[in-house]
């Protein structure tokens, strides 16, 4: 069962109501503990990852964490600067997709992995908000490994934060105008030592 954001945000006596704009659903325990290891162990053994380059401020910097991109054959993805081609999915990932397209309604043609080394690795403040994911994106995140925080802040008003600690085998969906109106990172930590691997699902539609 997914928890409304009203109970997913209990824990830090935030009001839900100040998510002006936002719609999030999430299940700590999507995948069972030991289901979860297993799936970790395999993506972190199968996948391709790879340590790209990105252009920030002008300047090319590798990003902090390792990455793969998997979508269905010729679909098209940009993003800081980075240009990506799908090529189809790996069998083995097919049983994943199929139970992240059930819990969030919608089909999904595309997954960028990431992979958190430790608690140094990180992800920059950004919205999901590219013209080919459309205006008002569905979002799958699946999070495997060490629980990191995961921090949001509204566009409109950096002061206006939340944020939760996404769990080993949950599952986040951002729906209908988040990713217009707030932005998001996975933050550095010195605490964390262990790795962590996340799955992000869209629906990129082409561009004309």
């Amino acid at each position: 069962m997914m928890v409304h954001t009203g109970q997913l945000f209990s824990q830090t006596d935030l009001d839900h109501n100040q998510l002006n704009g936002a719609a999030l659903d999430y299940d700590p325990g999507f995948y069972p503990a030991a289901q979860a290891d297993e799936l970790m162990l395999l993506l972190k053994n199968h996948l391709d990852w790879r340590h790209e380059p990105i252009t920030l401020f002008g300047k090319k910097l590798l990003q902090p964490r390792l990455t793969c991109w998997i979508a269905d054959d010729n679909i098209r993805y940009k993003y800081s600067s980075i240009e990506l081609l799908g090529k189809g999915w790996p069998d083995f990932f097919e049983p994943v997709r199929r139970v992240v397209e059930a819990a969030a309604g919608v089909g999904f043609n595309s997954l960028l992995a990431n992979y958190y080394r430790d608690g140094q690795d990180s992800m920059g403040w950004h919205a999901d908000d590219e013209p080919e994911l459309g205006s008002e994106p569905i979002i799958a995140s699946i999070s495997f490994g060490e629980a990191r925080r995961f921090v949001l802040r509204q566009k409109a008003n950096h002061r206006q934060k939340f944020e939760l600690l996404l769990e080993h085998g949950s599952l986040l969906l951002m729906r209908g105008g988040t990713q217009q109106n707030w932005q998001h990172c996975v933050p550095r930590t010195q605490n964390i030592t262990g790795p962590r691997i996340n799955l992000t699902f869209r629906q990129i539609k082409p561009m004309e």
